[in-house]
């Protein structure tokens, strides 16, 4: 398999399961309804929707009636996703590490399934933020959208479903330090929101690995190696011919001393 089908793979997988649980929540789950998961009182399922960003931030800035902030949110979202998807190609060509890609493509896999949330939740399913029964699912463009008058029948203001909540324990800071009290953890998030953390807190945990080397292809990798090896090679030929010469004696050397000498051999017969 390709490692961009991989990635794909990746990224499709991280939506279906991101998608699949909204669906399940939204369409079983009254709003703000909790149920513990395993039994833990720290680890629940508590359906929320938020209007802003990941872990229920929100971007507030209101025209009349009219949600300016969700639509310039919900656009930002998809500049986005279009940047990263152009991103990941661009890292795929490079050769670039596969790891540092994969941290990429949860990034990206979040954000797409925050923005089907934020496009088209509004069309499609019936309930709003402030009522109470379950939703279910409309006909296209007869969602909460209508139903709250929002422009273009809610087309990019949906509201994104959260779900997971982790109140693990409360926190009270000394006196010294004002004596407020505090839960860990109360953020409530969804799938979509822990791929981007992950995505980003292993590119943070690991960039020394993946940027080491930087971004190049195997062309360029293989042009840079092959000098450094044929030098290596010349180095040591050199040093092997150079220790040859230094063992070996030579011929005219080897010739001179088979050789006698004349004078040397009268004086002796004279002797």
């Amino acid at each position: 398999m390709k490692q961009g089908h991989k990635v794909a793979l990746l990224v499709l997988l991280v939506l279906l399961i991101d998608q699949a649980l909204k669906f399940y929540i939204k369409t079983n789950f009254e709003l703000n309804e909790d149920v513990k998961m395993f039994g833990l009182e720290w680890a629940r399922l508590h359906f929320v929707e938020n209007k802003g960003m990941a872990f229920g931030i929100e971007f507030n800035i209101d025209y009349g009636d009219f949600d300016f902030g969700k639509l310039l949110l919900s656009s930002f979202r998809i500049l986005m996703v279009t940047g990263l998807i152009w991103y990941m190609r661009m890292l795929l060509s490079a050769k670039a590490p596969m790891g540092f890609v994969y941290c990429v493509g949860l990034i990206t896999a979040g954000a797409l399934g925050n923005i089907i949330d934020s496009t088209f939740y509004a069309m499609i399913f019936s309930g709003g933020y402030h009522d109470d029964g379950i939703a279910h699912l409309t006909a296209f463009g007869q969602g909460y959208g209508m139903t709250e008058h929002l422009p273009m029948n809610g087309f990019l203001h949906g509201r994104v479903v959260d779900m997971f909540y982790f109140p693990i324990t409360t926190i009270t800071l000394p006196e010294w330090m004002g004596g407020d009290s505090f839960l860990f953890f109360s953020p409530i998030f969804n799938v979509a929101d822990a791929s981007i953390t992950v995505g980003i807190f292993s590119i943070l945990l690991f960039q020394r690995r993946f940027f080491r080397d930087g971004f190049m292809d195997e062309e360029k990798k293989e042009a840079v190696a092959v000098p450094e090896i044929m030098d290596a090679e010349l180095v040591e030929t050199t040093d092997a011919d150079a220790a040859d010469e230094s063992e070996t004696p030579s011929a005219s050397s080897e010739q001179e001393a088979g050789q006698s000498d004349p004078a040397a051999e009268r004086r002796s017969d004279d002797a």
